[in-house]
């Protein structure tokens, strides 16, 4: 319920864009947590079904509506099923890359499109040497921390995340070559909004 909560949405625009792209409205929707991403691409017209390993979140998605089926995307039966679109939503990096592109590629209709995005969030400057001054107080040797220390971009941080999963669909030889779009948006958090967030994110310990 505090993932469902607290964790961004991603940006209008991104989703409109490849809805505009798919050859129709069928979208498989893997790692699809608490429904977040889901939810955006029903509302832009699409029909959408989950596959969700951790049960909890797959229920949490249920109350809002989303058809989901619990399994990981390696285990998962399509049952001759197949979709215009394949999205994943901060969550691939937890699909093995090669075998899951290729099993989406088996499951695309023709002309049909994978979509893996990725919220990459980046503080203030200020902000960013706060973070780093408690981080050294509170919790040095976190992963948090660390990357405060090394003072590297979070888009670089992630670009290794990014270079993985393009090799993964340029093995299985199915796709046209992969394109690297960028949406850059922004929102506030207030102190107790950022406190909520917090506990669902990586690197704290």
């Amino acid at each position: 319920e505090r993932y469902d909560r607290a964790r961004p949405w991603y940006p209008g625009e991104m989703v409109d864009e490849i809805v505009r792209k798919v050859p129709g409205p069928d979208v498989l929707d893997v790692g699809a947590g608490t429904g977040i991403e889901a939810r955006q691409f029903r509302a832009a017209g699409c029909r959408v079904l989950g596959v969700e390993p951790d049960q909890r979140m797959a229920d949490v998605a249920r109350r809002h509506g989303v058809d989901v089926e619990v399994a990981t995307f390696e285990a998962w039966d399509p049952a001759g099923r197949d979709f215009d679109a394949v999205v994943s939503g901060t969550a691939w990096h937890w699909v093995d890359p090669t075998s899951g592109a290729a099993k989406a590629a088996k499951v695309l209709r023709p002309e049909g499109r994978i979509a893996l995005f990725w919220n990459v969030g980046q503080t203030p400057d200020d902000v960013t040497k706060a973070f780093a001054s408690v981080y050294e107080r509170v919790a040095p040797s976190s992963m948090a921390a660390r990357g405060y220390r090394q003072g590297v971009p979070a888009i670089e941080g992630y670009s290794a995340i990014f270079d993985v999963a393009t090799d993964g669909i340029e093995q299985t030889g199915a796709f046209a070559g992969p394109e690297r779009w960028r949406f850059d948006w922004k929102r506030e958090y207030t102190t107790d909004e950022w406190l909520e967030v917090l506990p669902t994110l990586g690197g704290q310990s």
